[in-house]
């Protein structure tokens, strides 16, 4: 039976748990604060209108629940708000906050409600975006495995993450996560490591190959000895980055707010000027009426959630409603190679051929090879040969050794792929058999230790890249266009020179890709286009961040809008709709503050009273709110580029040069 200091344990730990969770309940109520509010606020207008159409109840018992929400749900807006008006903070918010006091001073309980209501609402969406920041490491973290399968004399172990040491041996299992850094000691396989690279292949693996944590295990079980440990791997240092990438994320100014930066002084000024002039107390609060800023607190709201959903309509999710209002000002657009300016589908493109051999032969016994390896380069080979409609022969001894490619006997001949860096370093004279080294991908292909060809490979640029690329300074005002990639630079040159982009950074890593966008952005607003793991943390630190696709949780989650299908017109319409939703807001806004101001002027001289102020004012609101619901409506044309997104051709296979 248990005893009693192990009941104590057991109590104490069960306390700890219970304080534990009451902190977290309060947290995330204090967090959600705004949410509440808005609801409450809700509920209590919807209970009063209730109320009076009753008969059964007094219109002084009518106004209760309105009570409710200016006292329950006002005060503590009130209240914060004062605290911003002592550091001199002056926002549309704090206009807001005046105008609920006016309106509680002037029995306009109904009209104050609505104003919680629409202050909380705003509060709490950008809460939910402040909060939002948080989920692109959960997912992070989510993306890991928990446990790993240490090997030990007595079989398979399952162990915590954090007490695997270095040495250990551990069985990563078909499809797994690889949970730290390591070395192949026994297997033989391949990884994707598309989360660190950004390259959509798979790398062979083969005993003495590195492998990275965060990376997913192919078919084949493979044994690794951890070089590292848990906090000092791969993906660890990732997660390290997204986090300082959060926390040093420039913070640029709302719509809303900039606006009532002026405004919301101007307002305050004239309703005082009016009471020490006229001596009226109620000249004040005739123009506070009149200068609540229901333009800004609803209007702006208006345009930007009509533009989402236009958005949607043209398979953009935008995830942070912001982006429609910074992409506008961004003049750095910052492009991922892989996936966002190709397709990610590297084809075979040229055939370089010994004299004593023939292309099809040499096609043939490769692509009978590669069909058993996960190379990066293999499914392209074997999809050169079946355009080809060459049959496959069995292979026997397929081996793929650290430094010597892959291997195989092939209808009795020794058949090798490899590199050429590789080939020279076991056949140094080989050298003069060999083509000019060239930009891209390629291997080497040997019969029977021969020198038998090169194969080039080429990830093809999107057919619309080059004209988008070259609209986006005329039509957007984008000042610079840039490539930056994880992948080698000979790629990236031969990428920037067909899209007509001259800014080039190659060979670059998570790190080093932040760093860049880092030093960009502190220069100029800028858009980070990508669609891997690896750009994450760009995306994050990037005025604007654009995800190609939804190849990664990760990625979605760090982006602020998403384009599903993959297609740059997207941008474009993006930019477009952005760019709108900016003129209607500003339109419906500060028409609206202009009418607001006449008004004003109007009651400040006397003329306006309170109660036909308010009435004005919701004139106002109604016109400014009818303009706002353009942003919903399709527009013409939501692109100023012929993009060409019909299907793409493979290229042509080249014959057999002699």
């Amino acid at each position: 039976m248990p005893t009693s200091q192990q009941h104590r344990t057991t109590a104490a730990n069960s306390t700890t748990v219970i304080d534990k969770s009451s902190q977290g309940i309060a947290s995330l109520v204090w967090q959600r604060r705004h949410g509440v509010i808005a609801v409450f606020t809700l509920v209590c207008i919807a209970a009063y209108l209730l109320l009076g159409y009753s008969s059964l109840v007094t219109q002084a018992s009518a106004v209760l629940p309105l009570w409710m929400a200016l006292i329950v749900g006002g005060g503590p807006l009130v209240l914060e708000l004062s605290l911003r008006l002592i550091r001199r903070e002056f926002g549309s918010d704090l206009l807001a906050g005046i105008s609920i006091v006016t309106a509680l001073l002037l029995d306009q309980y109904l009209a104050g409600a609505l104003v919680v209501l629409m202050l909380s609402g705003g509060e709490a969406l950008e809460a939910y975006a402040v909060r939002r920041a948080s989920s692109v490491l959960d997912a992070l973290a989510r993306r890991m495995p928990a446990t790993a399968h240490r090997v030990t004399p007595d079989g398979i172990a399952a162990v915590a993450l954090n007490e695997i040491k270095i040495g250990d041996q551990l069985l990563v299992l078909p499809h797994e996560i690889c949970p730290v850094d390591g070395v192949v000691v026994e297997g033989h396989g391949s990884m994707d490591e598309a989360y660190l690279t950004g390259e959509p292949y798979r790398t062979s693996k083969s005993v003495g190959s590195d492998v990275l944590s965060g990376a997913i295990n192919g078919e084949a079980a493979l044994t690794i000895e951890a070089t590292r440990l848990t906090e000092d791997s791969r993906y660890a240092r990732i997660m390290d980055v997204m986090e300082q990438s959060q926390q040093q994320r420039p913070q640029m100014r709302r719509l809303a707010d900039q606006l009532g930066a002026f405004y919301t002084p101007l307002a305050v000024a004239i309703a005082v000027v009016a009471w020490i002039v006229s001596g009226d107390p109620v000249r004040f609060l005739a123009v506070m009426v009149i200068a609540t800023p229901c333009p800004l607190l609803i209007a702006v709201p208006v345009a930007i959630i009509g533009s989402v959903s236009l958005a949607a309509r043209h398979s953009i999710i935008i995830r942070d409603p912001a982006v429609l209002e910074r992409i506008g000002s961004c003049r750095t657009m910052i492009f991922d190679k892989t996936g966002t300016l190709t397709y990610g589908e590297p084809t075979l493109v040229e055939q370089l051929i010994a004299p004593s051999f023939t292309a099809e032969n040499v096609l043939q016994l490769t692509a009978s090879l590669e069909q058993y390896s996960k190379h990066p380069l293999s499914v392209a080979v074997v999809d050169a040969a079946a355009r080809e409609h060459l049959e496959l022969f069995a292979v026997e001894r397929v081996q793929e050794r650290p430094g010597e490619g892959l291997t195989g006997t092939v209808q009795g001949k020794q058949v090798q792929v490899t590199s050429s860096k590789k080939l020279l370093a076991v056949q140094p004279d080989v050298k003069d058999q060999l083509p000019p080294s060239a930009g891209g991908l390629e291997c080497v292909v040997l019969v029977d230790g021969r020198y038998a060809g090169t194969y080039r490979f080429r990830d093809e640029p999107r057919q619309e890249g080059a004209e988008f690329i070259g609209h986006l300074a005329p039509m957007h005002g984008f000042e610079k266009t840039m490539l930056l990639s994880g992948d080698r630079r000979s790629e990236v040159e031969y990428l920037g020179e067909r899209v007509g982009i001259t800014e080039l950074h190659a060979d670059k890593s998570p790190e080093e890709k932040l760093t860049i966008v880092r030093a960009e952005t502190a220069l100029a607003p800028t858009v980070y286009v990508g669609d891997g793991i690896n750009d994450a943390p760009a995306m994050v630190a990037a005025t604007v961040g654009l995800a190609m696709g939804q190849r990664s949780e990760v990625t979605t989650e760090a982006a602020d809008a998403i384009l599903m299908d993959n297609q740059l017109g997207r941008v474009d319409q993006l930019l477009h709709i952005g760019g709108r939703m900016r003129r209607i807001a500003l339109q419906s806004a500060i028409g609206g503050m202009l009418l607001s101001l006449v008004g004003m002027i109007a009651a400040a001289i006397g003329y306006l009273p309170p109660v036909a102020g308010a009435i004005t004012q919701e004139v106002i609101d109604v016109a400014a709110v009818f303009n706002a619901l353009r942003a919903a409506w399709p527009p013409k044309q939501l692109e100023d580029y012929s993009a060409k997104t019909g299907p793409r051709t493979q290229p042509e296979k080249s014959g057999p040069q002699q």
